[in-house]
């Protein structure tokens, strides 16, 4: 998983100037789904549906910083039951539910408290890699990995994250932080070799040479999530004449939905709608995916070297895109493709999968399919009582199931600046949106008006079709939809179809026989125990 990746940043996905030859690679040994798209445009809320297999308003952690509830089970969970490790590498941006593990008394340091805060995994090594640091101490807590890593290297402060890995240095011997958009076009001060994804990579490679058969592991870089900043000698990659053209249009800020138009007024999206920045920033966005593509290389070729290309599969996706100045926005949160719609290739060496190598698949596929698709690889009976999703292998095989009608994605934005500004309740603060492969639907709470967009017509989503009253029959419809997804069974985890089919009658046959006229309506082993002479006559007739 590579943190905010564009789906059209990569070659195979048709970028004119970056060549990611190694996504390219992956891609022609399996298939490219084109049509991904996240359970939630937020890392937090997006990772904890890649983990659990459900919806944000099933597993409850719906923004950053909300605690996945203890007891939801999760991939470590579902693999473990089938004999397969499942390991974290990197980011999982998970909170725990520390009350919730206090109230029931699990100790925060044994393996079941461990793990509980992992988001069900055994961390190799976590590392959320957002070292910030303010007047009220570091954003992120814990420790870092990746700090210690670049301290025994030699770096010399206290914070080499911030100070080196994501800042350059100006000729005054300054430092020039990469959180400045002004300074995404300088090199980053540290050796490459050392920089966040090399790292990461050979965490990767150390925890492989020593697996044994039987794991899932969870390589989760962080890049090229911000800072946008890169080093040598990938800075100097891409220019200015390498930006393309924003994609935004001048209807959208005419009339635009209320939550639409705050987000265009906020920081991020005013800063990328400058030409300046964008002219900075995207090529330093474009040196970071490059970057992350020669690692993908040296991952890639160290298992065909050591014989394990053939019996692991590969799958490489992210938990949201960046909107880079396109549709006026910066940053993420909403659900125009450039956010939403997420890259997704997979590999499967199995014989079964040759017909469809090099391929790709244009159904409606959600990250929540990717759960249930690893159940199956790992030989389990995906538990569709509790993972919402659907398992993805009877594409790779060149099947063609019944699916899904329409995707689904949420965001509570009741934490953001949006919220306040407009008024709304934090209980109201929701969006949704409902796709049908045509028409994308967004559903806000709090007494708003959808918005509507024709993807066959528009595919750059710029006309809000519902500014006007002409297409009621398909925002009827596509609320058809999301009442019948709202309808979903969504909590019944602990009771699967099989067992409550199988416990139907059990309860006969243990003696509880009410409604009965004479007896004569069931089998008689059934009365059985409630015939014969009385022990004893308490009562007289």
């Amino acid at each position: 998983m590579y943190d905010q990746l564009r789906f059209d940043y990569l070659s195979c996905a048709g970028h004119p100037h970056l060549s990611t030859p190694n996504f390219d690679r992956v891609a022609q040994m399996g298939v490219r789904f084109t049509n991904a798209y996240v359970q939630s445009p937020i890392c937090g809320s997006s990772r904890m549906s890649f983990y659990t297999g459900r919806y944000p308003s099933s597993h409850g952690a719906q923004s950053n910083g909300y605690p996945l509830r203890v007891g939801e089970q999760t991939l470590g969970d579902h693999l473990r039951r089938e004999g397969m490790e499942c390991v974290l590498i990197g980011k999982t941006h998970m909170k725990a539910d520390v009350e919730g593990m206090a109230r029931l008394g699990i100790d925060a340091d044994g393996i079941i408290g461990v793990r509980q805060a992992e988001c069900g995994f055994d961390a190799w090594v976590r590392d959320d890699g957002l070292w910030a640091e303010g007047p009220d101490g570091f954003y992120d807590e814990k420790r870092s990995p990746y700090n210690e890593y670049l301290k025994s290297k030699g770096y010399p402060t206290e914070n080499p994250w911030a100070h080196f890995a994501n800042a350059a240095v100006t000729p005054e011997g300054d430092i020039a932080s990469g959180w400045m958009f002004a300074n995404a076009d300088q090199p980053a001060n540290i050796r490459e070799e050392d920089s966040e994804t090399p790292w990461l990579t050979r965490e990767a490679m150390g925890f492989i040479k020593q697996a044994e058969p039987g794991w899932c592991a969870h390589v989760s870089y962080i890049k090229p999530h911000w800072p946008y900043i890169v080093p040598a000698p990938y800075h100097a990659m891409f220019g200015p004449e390498h930006v393309p053209e924003a994609r935004r249009h001048a209807s959208e800020r005419i009339d635009p939905h209320p939550v639409y138009g705050a987000y265009m007024r906020g920081k991020v999206a005013q800063a990328f709608q400058r030409d300046d920045v964008r002219k900075k920033v995207i090529p330093a966005y474009m040196g970071l995916i490059k970057q992350c593509d020669d690692q993908l290389g040296f991952l890639l070729d160290f298992l065909q070297d050591t014989g394990r290309m053939q019996d692991t599969v590969i799958v490489l996706t992210s938990d949201h895109g960046d909107y880079l100045g396109d549709h006026w926005m910066g940053e993420k949160d909403l659900f125009h493709d450039q956010s939403a719609k997420i890259p997704l290739i997979i590999y499967d060496p199995r014989p079964g999968a040759d017909a469809t190598r090099g391929t790709t698949c244009n159904t409606l596929v959600e990250s929540i399919d990717l759960a249930p698709t690893f159940v199956e690889i790992a030989g389990g009976k995906v538990p569709d009582h509790i993972l919402e999703g659907r398992s993805l292998l009877p594409w790779l095989r060149g099947e063609t199931p019944a699916w899904r009608d329409y995707a689904i994605s949420e965001y509570d934005y009741s934490p953001t600046a949006v919220c306040a500004q407009l008024g709304v309740e934090p209980r109201d603060a929701r969006l949704f949106m409902v796709f049908d492969g045509r028409y994308k639907m967004i559903h806000a709470e709090g007494g708003f008006r959808p918005m509507l967009f024709d993807l066959q017509n528009d595919p750059d989503e710029f006309h809000d079709l519902a500014k006007s009253d002409d297409h009621g029959a398909e925002i009827d419809m596509l609320y058809q939809h999301l009442a019948h997804w709202g309808r979903r069974l969504a909590q019944r985890v602990t009771m699967s179809e099989e067992k409550i089919k199988a416990g139907r009658g059990a309860s006969a046959r243990r003696g509880i026989l009410p409604f009965l006229t004479d007896g004569s309506e069931v089998p008689p082993d059934l009365t059985a125990k409630y015939q014969g002479r009385a022990a004893k006559r308490f009562v007289e007739d």
